[in-house]
């Protein structure tokens, strides 16, 4: 099983358009393939990340609040 080093050297490439074209067709042949979620889902899993967000930013909040207390503490001890 010999390979030519010369095979692909004189093959035609595809100009810029033609994968363009080719990109936007595959990528539109998988969405025909995405399981898109019922309206129900949709609301829920929203629901989901918003609270997600709420908590976490909260807890951001806490520990940004408490650290910044340490610091000012800290600050007034050197001075």
């Amino acid at each position: 099983m010999d390979v030519d080093p010369l095979e692909g050297l004189f093959k035609k490439r595809p100009s810029i358009m033609e994968k363009i074209r080719l990109y936007f067709s595959e990528a539109l042949e998988e969405l025909h393939h995405v399981r898109w979620p019922t309206r129900q889902q949709a609301i829920r899993l929203s629901i989901i990340v918003i609270i997600f967000v709420f908590v976490t930013s909260a807890a951001f909040g806490v520990v940004d609040f408490g650290l910044s207390q340490v610091v000012k503490f800290m600050l007034n001890l050197a001075f």
